[in-house]
């Protein structure tokens, strides 16, 4: 005998729903679809900011032990010159080099701080004015104004 489980049973094709079905299923599976893509967006967006707080924990963590390497050298290059100066001299000169190399970085940081500023999308903004009169219809197509 033969098992009736075992076998093959005819494929069963899913009924075809009608097109008044169809349309009215669509708002549902619109706001399913919406649904679904908010909920990916949030999942997405929280393993991304897990990530970057761990990775900037970490950062710090180097900069931290990079500020001491940092003492340490200042340290090692005090002592080295210590052997030919006084060790007042030696440390002054460090700490000369150390401020002229801090004024340096304080004013080029400046003069890049000032190309940002004001903290405003003057570009997006003209590109979206430029959108705007184009949808009313002014202006002259396919030039620059």
């Amino acid at each position: 005998m033969t098992d009736p489980a075992a076998e093959p049973k005819p494929e069963t094709k899913p009924r075809k729903r009608s097109l008044l079905e169809l349309l009215t299923s669509l708002p549902e599976q619109v706001q399913l679809l919406v649904q679904r893509e908010i909920e990916l967006v949030k999942t997405e967006i929280v393993e991304k900011l897990k990530a970057i707080g761990a990775g900037a924990g970490l950062l710090l963590g180097a900069v931290v032990t990079l500020m001491f390497f940092i003492g340490v050298l200042l340290t090692l290059a005090i002592i080295g010159l210590s052997a030919v100066l006084p060790a007042w001299a030696a440390a002054l000169i460090v700490a000369g080099v150390l401020l002229l190399v801090a004024v340096i970085l304080g004013l080029v940081g400046y003069r890049v701080l000032m190309s940002g500023m004001p903290p405003v999308p003057t570009e997006s903004i003209a590109s979206i004015k430029k959108d705007i009169s184009a949808i009313k219809g002014e202006g002259r197509r396919g030039k620059d104004e």
